[in-house]
């Protein structure tokens, strides 16, 4: 019978377990780097909306099994739904993610993420944009969509937007990678706990069983370490990235890089550059616009917006570059995917515009949020 439950439990994309005063939601595609699907946002959703108003569970819990905490979501079913069928299919998958992003971000009970892994576009926008966002030393945060033909959605207009200075920026253009002390610095994570304490730190939550805020940090803060970032972290460098990524267009950000690279041997700036030309020119160019539109707006209107954009990128309104994207990264792997329009100069502002610009289709609808007032606007602009 035993033996029966594990398989069984192995078999189940995502787990909800716990007591009577806690619940566990535990992602469970280890093999799949805990990509999300629809079946597993849509078990979330529901699930989460019932621990809100269940009056007995004081505290969430989300973390995952294997090395991801999730390495964002399941693009290839995504795409493989739209050629099967339409791309509304695609829209589908988004409406529901970012209705569950939300919800996350607005969760009336402390959640608490323990990102002991990769975190990755779609666990981002599970994670980033709550109150508390714990990480520890395995942690690999990074949003690369910009080399799939996408965009960094699922809130990141928000959350990028409130880091210091242009570090958004650098971190969508660019796809670059940060550790958990990183995380740390930015601001992009609350608190570094080691992962070798994480059991202790979830035992010692179920025990006192409460939701009280205050309660919570104390005893989170209890476990709390204070890492120092290397003296090579690409974070040492922000002065030079606020000088480059403040610029106005993509166009002007390479080429401000490219006088950085005449002058310094330093390698995070020739990563950055090759970074940048290897992703999709329309992707860089929707990505900026919309860190720098998110910096003005409330995460509702984030999402609305990243909703938009992502209906016109499936629907491909001014480019294939998604579906030629995901076939060379993430069917074929050749990796050498034909990007149309080629180059940053052929991708004009008039395209952009369009992307952010609601489609004419009697069965097409703005993103709906219903919108919850206690939340607090926990990540403000630094700039």
């Amino acid at each position: 019978m035993a033996s029966t439950c594990n398989f069984k439990r192995e078999l189940n994309k995502v787990l909800f377990e716990g007591d009577s005063c806690y619940r566990e939601v535990i992602l469970n595609r280890p093999s799949k780097l805990n990509s999300l699907d629809y079946d597993v946002i849509s078990q979330m959703l529901k699930n989460f909306r019932d621990f809100e108003t269940d009056s007995t569970i004081k505290f969430v819990i989300l973390k995952a099994n294997g090395k991801a905490f999730s390495a964002g979501g399941d693009v290839v079913s995504i795409v493989r739904s739209m050629i099967a069928g339409h791309w509304s299919f695609g829209a589908r998958f988004y409406k529901k993610q970012f209705n569950l992003d939300y919800l996350l971000a607005t969760y009336k009970k402390p959640l608490l993420p323990l990102i002991d892994g990769f975190v990755m576009g779609g666990g981002a926008g599970l994670s980033m944009n709550g109150r508390f966002r714990i990480v520890t030393e395995n942690a690999v945060f990074a949003m690369p969509e910009v080399f799939i033909g996408l965009f960094p959605d699922v809130g990141a207009s928000h959350f990028l937007s409130r880091l210091p200075g242009h570090f958004g920026e650098y971190l969508g253009l660019t796809g670059a990678r940060l550790n958990g002390a990183e995380m740390v610095a930015c601001g992009l994570a609350t608190h570094f706990v080691f992962s070798k304490d994480l059991p202790l730190l979830e035992n010692t939550l179920q025990t006192l069983a409460s939701s009280e805020m205050t309660i919570i940090y104390q005893v989170i803060n209890k476990f709390t370490q204070k890492p120092s970032i290397n003296e090579d972290s690409i974070y040492q460098s922000l002065e030079t990235i606020n000088k480059c990524f403040s610029k106005d267009t993509v166009e002007e950000i390479l080429l401000a890089l490219e006088k950085e690279a005449e002058n310094k041997a330093e390698i995070w700036i020739t990563k950055a550059i090759n970074s940048i030309k290897a992703a999709s020119p329309t992707s860089l160019k929707i990505a900026l616009r919309s860190i720098r539109e998110g910096r003005l707006q409330n995460l509702k209107q984030c999402l609305i917006c990243e909703y938009t954009i992502c209906c016109n990128v499936m629907r491909a309104t001014i480019s294939n570059d998604f579906y030629e994207g995901s076939r060379a990264m993430l069917f074929d792997k050749d990796k050498k995917p034909k990007w149309q329009p080629s180059n940053l100069e052929l991708v004009s502002n008039d395209m952009v515009d369009r992307c952010f610009t609601g489609i004419d289709d009697d069965d097409w609808k703005y993103l709906q949020i219903h919108d919850r007032s206690n939340i607090v606007d926990v990540l403000k602009p630094k700039l």
